[in-house]
Formats: C-alpha cells, sequence, structure tokens
C-alpha cells in the first residue's frame, strides 16, 4: 500500500465562496501514481468545507441563499460564539452543515464520480490563507 499527501492553499478574496478543485484534486491523484484506491480531501480550518455536488451556477447560489437564509451572518449578537469577539460564527454553522471532508473510490487511476460529480472548496470566512489536505491511499 503506497500514500500521497499533498496541501492545496487557498485565500480567497470574498468571505464566501465556492470554487471547484476537481482539476487540483485529478492532478494530485496523478502524482501519486495510485490506481486503486481512496483519496480523501479535507478542509483543515474550522470555517471551510469541501463536498461533492453538481457543477452549476443556479444550484451554487441556491446553496448561498439557502445557508444564509438559515445561518445569517447578521445580527453578529444573534450568536453566543460571538461574545468572544469573534464575528463568524454563521461561517462555523456553514461549515458543519457543508462538511469538512469527502473520500472519493480511486479506480483505473482516476476519481470515480457518479455523473455531474465534482469537488469544491466551500470558503465560508474567507480573505485568510487557509489549507486543504489531498491524502490518497492505495496500490
Amino acid at each position: 500500500m503506497k500514500s500521497y499527501t499533498e496541501y492545496l492553499w487557498f485565500n480567497t478574496s470574498k468571505k464566501r465562496e465556492f470554487i471547484n478543485i476537481t482539476d487540483k484534486v485529478e492532478a494530485s491523484l496523478r502524482k501519486s501514481r495510485i490506481s486503486e484506491g481512496f483519496c480523501l480531501v479535507n478542509a483543515m480550518h474550522i470555517t471551510a468545507s469541501v463536498f461533492i455536488n453538481d457543477n452549476e451556477k443556479g444550484l451554487h447560489s441556491d446553496f448561498e441563499k439557502w445557508l444564509e437564509e438559515y445561518m445569517p451572518h447578521e445580527p453578529l449578537s444573534r450568536y453566543r460564539h460571538n461574545l468572544t469577539g469573534e464575528d463568524n460564527a454563521d461561517a462555523h454553522l456553514k461549515r458543519t452543515i457543508m462538511g469538512r471532508e469527502v473520500i472519493i473510490a480511486v479506480t483505473k487511476g482516476e476519481l470515480d464520480f457518479g455523473p455531474w460529480e465534482q469537488v469544491f472548496y466551500g470558503e465560508f470566512d474567507g480573505c485568510r490563507k487557509k489549507k486543504v489536505i489531498v491524502k490518497i491511499i492505495g496500490e
């Protein structure tokens, strides 16, 4: 069994953003030379997410609207976490809903996706440097 690890770094210009990282994960898989196994992609920050879904702008807009309706950024006083001097309680909640990681099967040297599936980095408290780990294990 072999393993390969790579870190992807993000520093978004917006507080909230969805970024398709499928090509970056596929590049990591090629570098790993693993043809059968699993690929873990994990947001290593508590206000960011990694998830799999369709690469369709309307859906991403729906995510943004839905998340903001149920966990609005303001008023800041809505959240006890913000009493600590932070202003990102909503980002923590959004990350919990969207997920911290995905595991993708690797088959014949490719990410073994279903139709339309892509990997996304979800940023909920941006404008600072954060990392994502890509860990591939297999033969």
